[in-house]
């Protein structure tokens, strides 16, 4: 058994998603949003921070996952979702969690099949891989499937990373899979 808790960084809305792996079968744990209340960005950040700290000390997750900052339209826009990202792994290394990041077209391709998928096609997915009965909230959902990108990523790179067996009788040991 292991807990991934999977973060879609927002300056907003920061989703986050606890699923279970054991084994190829994932079960959600725990999912939803933190919702900033503040106007102005450091209360907001200090608001991520204590919310993913919260989740961080509630489910004691083995791994967490985390989106990596795309380059979006207004550098302003990207810039803030950089500092709520840094919140959100600054609280989880407080608890020296590992981290681990990927794209979003990554994530889609773990989780639809394609890396340019549409948001409602990732939810739909992530409903369906984890047997919810509803959709969940958009932040939630991508965070979640998040969650599920890492845990496909984690048997694929055990998996390359085990010594295997050569043509030649030797070992040969893989450690990266390309995932675009």
């Amino acid at each position: 058994m292991a807990l991934i808790l999977g973060i879609d960084p927002g300056s907003r809305r920061t989703g986050y998603g606890v699923v279970d792996v054991v084994g190829n079968r994932s079960r959600a744990v725990a999912f939803g949003t933190i919702a900033t209340t503040h106007k102005e960005i450091p209360p907001r950040l200090g608001e991520i921070f204590a919310g993913i700290d919260q989740v961080v000390k509630e489910f004691g997750p083995a791994e967490v996952s985390i989106e990596k900052v795309f380059m979006a339209r207004n550098a302003d826009s990207a810039l803030k979702l950089g500092q709520a990202r840094g919140a959100a792994i600054a609280a989880v290394m407080q608890a020296h969690v590992p981290v681990f990041e990927y794209s979003a077209r990554q994530v889609k391709q773990a989780v639809v099949g394609k890396g340019g998928a549409e948001k409602n096609q990732v939810g739909e997915m992530v409903k369906y891989l984890l047997k919810l009965e509803q959709r969940p909230q958009e932040d939630a959902a991508d965070a979640l499937a998040i969650a599920l990108c890492h845990a496909h990523m984690r048997v694929s790179l055990a998996r390359w990373a085990a010594p295997r067996l050569s043509g030649e009788g030797g070992f040969v040991k893989r450690s990266s899979v390309n995932c675009k």
